[in-house]
């Protein structure tokens, strides 16, 4: 399988850094959360890391191939890209949809396949869609919309998973549902990096965590080492109420409690 990797990557938009010497990497089996505050840089990580972006700085790879000179199609391929936003304002129906994920795989003005409808059918059963296949998506809620999306990205079975807050929109019980097939994924042999803004969900479900802030990646590492009292503290300005970590049963603003006691 194909592991990513991003070398002194940065992205700057007129005057202004964006995100400045990044070095990551994502290898197979490996499920990664992005975290940091807002307009840190994540999202633009992430479409550097999908090829979306072109670099100002550094480079990023699959395996030894330089990501900017893969060709689109082979890129779409190996690298699902899923966007924080994806408006859906016309009435095609859920199932037609997810089957433009599978564009990749197809040649132009090629009907889909068996295995293309397979794929589909896997990807819908996956983020529990099958019920709602015949419903135009524009009668959808955010939360069923934000999975159809999610189903777009796995029918076209790429390794590499990239997903900007995946389950914002989502109730509780269908993020546990959507993370959980991230790690499955994982689990299978592929990869994916997730931008998260729930430590928690963060904390649970993934292996290592990149801090973003201010345009840089201040901290790398197992969740536990990532989301210390300290780190915590300096990015988010919030102090567990009990323990050490984002793995305490909660926190709170840090102005709150006054001086660290």
């Amino acid at each position: 399988m194909s592991q990513l990797t991003a070398k002194g990557v940065g992205f700057r938009r007129g005057e202004r850094q964006i995100l400045a010497g990044v070095d990551c990497r994502l290898e197979a089996g490996e499920l990664i959360g992005i975290i940091g505050p807002n307009g840190a840089g994540k999202s633009t990580l992430l479409r550097l890391l999908a090829g979306l972006l072109p670099a100002d700085a550094g480079q990023v790879w699959i395996d030894h191939e330089v990501l900017s000179q893969i060709a689109p199609r082979q890129r779409a391929r190996a690298v699902g890209y899923l966007p924080q936003e994806s408006p859906t304002h016309w009435p095609i129906s859920v199932e037609r949809l997810v089957t433009l994920g599978r564009l990749p795989h197809l040649a132009p003005w090629q009907p889909p396949a068996e295995a293309d409808r397979l794929a589909v059918e896997r990807a819908l059963r996956q983020t529990g869609l099958l019920e709602l296949r015949h419903r135009p998506v524009d009668q959808l809620s955010g939360g069923e919309r934000a999975r159809v999306m999610i189903a777009r990205m796995l029918a076209g079975e790429p390794p590499i998973l990239l997903a900007d807050e995946p389950v914002a929109s989502l109730d509780p019980a269908h993020q546990l549902d959507i993370m959980q097939l991230f790690a499955d994924h994982c689990s299978n042999g592929g990869s994916a990096a997730l931008v998260l803004h729930d430590l928690r969900l963060a904390a649970h479900y993934c292996q290592r965590l990149l801090l973003i802030d201010g345009g840089r990646l201040v901290a790398e590492g197992t969740p536990e080492q990532v989301l210390s009292k300290a780190n915590l503290l300096r990015v988010f300005q919030l102090r567990p109420l009990t323990g050490k970590t984002a793995f305490s049963i909660g926190w709170t603003k840090a102005s709150a409690l006054g001086p660290d006691r």
